[in-house]
C-alpha cells in the first residue's frame, strides 16, 4: 500500500474499532505549533513516541517515589511505574473500546515534571517556590514538554497534541489553577486520560506493597486486615501451595493489579450506560467523571491505601529520607539564589537572558535524578568532593 493511502487506511481503522466515546486521530484539537501529518503514524501515536524519546523521560530510570535510588536496584523507580501505568492503561482502553495511543501517552508523561527524592521533594520545592508562584508537578509536567525539552529548530518543548497535553495538566487534580484555564476547566477530560488517574493509583499502590515487603519495611501482618491482600494471598495459598515466599508475593500482588483493573473496567461500563455516554463530547459534558472503581472497591482501594500511609510512608527510613531530602533541597535551592552561576552555564544563561532566577533554579532542581541531587550537594558542601 502506498504511503500516502496508508494513513488513510489507519484512520478508517479508528473510525470502524473505537468506541462512538473515544478519542479519535480526527477529533483533535491540533498542536501549538503547526506540522505536517505523519504518512503513517498518527497525531497520538507521534506524541507517545516524542515523550518516550525525551530527555525528562530517561531521568525518570533514577527518579524515585518512596525508595531512594541508591538503596537498591530492585526497587521501582518513575520509569518503571511509568511504564507499568502505561501497561495498566492500554489494557483498559484496548478493552473499553478507547484510544490507546492517548491513555498511553499521557500515562507515560504524567511523572515527567516530579523532582528528585519522590512526594517529599515536591513538597519541599513547593514550599521554596512558594514567594515566586509554587510548585505542582502536573504544572512541571506540561513545562517540560511544552518549553523545557530541547528538540526540534522551529519551537520549544514536544509540541503535543491539545488532548495528551489537556491530561497531564489535569491528571489527578482540580481544575481551578490559573494553568488549566487554557483547557477549558469545566470540562472533563476525554475517557483515556481520566482512566490514566486510577492506573497510575493500581499501579503505584501494588508496586509499594511489594517493594515495601521486599524491604521489610512491611510485613504480611501489616496487611492482615486489608481485604485486597487476604483475600489475593489466601487465593494464592490455596492454588499454589508450594511456592515460595517471593513466588506468593508476586502472584498476591498480580491478583489484586487484575481485581482492581477488573472492577474498573466494569465501573467505567456501568457510568457509560447509567449517563448515556454516547459521543466524545458526552465524556467532556458528564457531569461526573466516568472512570473509577465501584463504590465497594473503592472503599477496599482505601483501606489499603490507609495502611500503606500508616505503615509504610510513614516508616521511620521513609521519614529520614524525607528529612535528608528536604535539607538537600533547600541547601540547593538557597546556594542557587544567591549564587545563579554555580549552576552550569546553559542554566545561568536563562536567567542573564530574563527568565524569573526562582522559575530557572526550581527547573533545575526538578529535572536532577536522586543521584545527581546527592552527588551535586556533596560537590557544592563537602570540601574534600571534586568539583
Amino acid at each position: 500500500m502506498p504511503l500516502e493511502s496508508l494513513r488513510q487506511e489507519l484512520l478508517r481503522r479508528e473510525a470502524e474499532t473505537l468506541s462512538g466515546y473515544a478519542t479519535r486521530s480526527t477529533d483533535t484539537r491540533g498542536r501549538v505549533h503547526d506540522e505536517p501529518e505523519h504518512s503513517f503514524r498518527l497525531p497520538f501515536q507521534r506524541d507517545r513516541d516524542r515523550i518516550i524519546h525525551s530527555s525528562a523521560f530517561r531521568r525518570l530510570e533514577y527518579k524515585t517515589q518512596v525508595f531512594v535510588n541508591h538503596e537498591g536496584d530492585y526497587y521501582r523507580t518513575r520509569l518503571t511505574h511509568s511504564i507499568e501505568a502505561a501497561q495498566i492503561t492500554r489494557t483498559l482502553c484496548r478493552t473499553l473500546g478507547l484510544n490507546e495511543d492517548v491513555g498511553e501517552a499521557v500515562a507515560l508523561s504524567h511523572d515527567l515534571g516530579h523532582t528528585p527524592f519522590g512526594h517529599a521533594g515536591e513538597r519541599v520545592l513547593n514550599r521554596l517556590m512558594e514567594p515566586h508562584g509554587g510548585f505542582e508537578h502536573n504544572a512541571q509536567s506540561l513545562r517540560i514538554v511544552d518549553v523545557l525539552e530541547e528538540r526540534y529548530p522551529d519551537f520549544p518543548g514536544l509540541n503535543l497534541s491539545w488532548e495528551v497535553r489537556e491530561g497531564i495538566v489535569k491528571h489527578s487534580s482540580e481544575y481551578d489553577r490559573p494553568l488549566v484555564q487554557e483547557f477549558e476547566p469545566a470540562v472533563k477530560p476525554v475517557l483515556e486520560a481520566q482512566i490514566v488517574d486510577y492506573a497510575d493509583e493500581i499501579a503505584y499502590n501494588s508496586h509499594d506493597i511489594d517493594d515495601g515487603l521486599k524491604s521489610n519495611m512491611l510485613t504480611r501482618a501489616d496487611l492482615a486486615d486489608v481485604e485486597l491482600w487476604v483475600d489475593a494471598d489466601e487465593r494464592v495459598a490455596r492454588e499454589h501451595p508450594d511456592a515460595s515466599p517471593s513466588v506468593r508475593r508476586y502472584q498476591t500482588v498480580r491478583r489484586i493489579i487484575d481485581r482492581l483493573a477488573t472492577d474498573m473496567i466494569q465501573a467505567i461500563r456501568a457510568r457509560v450506560e447509567e449517563h448515556r455516554i454516547r459521543t466524545l463530547d458526552d465524556v467532556r459534558r458528564c457531569r461526573v467523571r466516568l472512570a473509577g472503581f465501584s463504590p465497594e472497591m473503592a472503599e477496599r482501594n482505601r483501606e489499603l491505601k490507609r495502611v500503606l500511609l500508616a505503615r509504610l510512608y510513614s516508616h521511620y527510613r521513609v521519614t529520614r529520607m524525607a528529612m535528608k531530602a528536604q535539607k538537600i533541597m533547600t541547601d540547593l535551592f538557597q546556594t542557587y539564589m544567591e549564587e545563579p552561576q554555580q549552576m552550569p552555564p546553559h542554566i545561568h544563561h536563562r536567567i542573564e537572558t530574563g527568565e524569573p532566577k526562582a522559575r530557572v533554579v526550581a527547573d533545575y532542581i526538578a529535572g536532577m535524578t536522586d543521584r545527581f541531587a546527592l552527588d551535586e550537594y556533596k560537590k557544592l558542601f563537602d570540601p574534600y568532593e571534586r568539583v
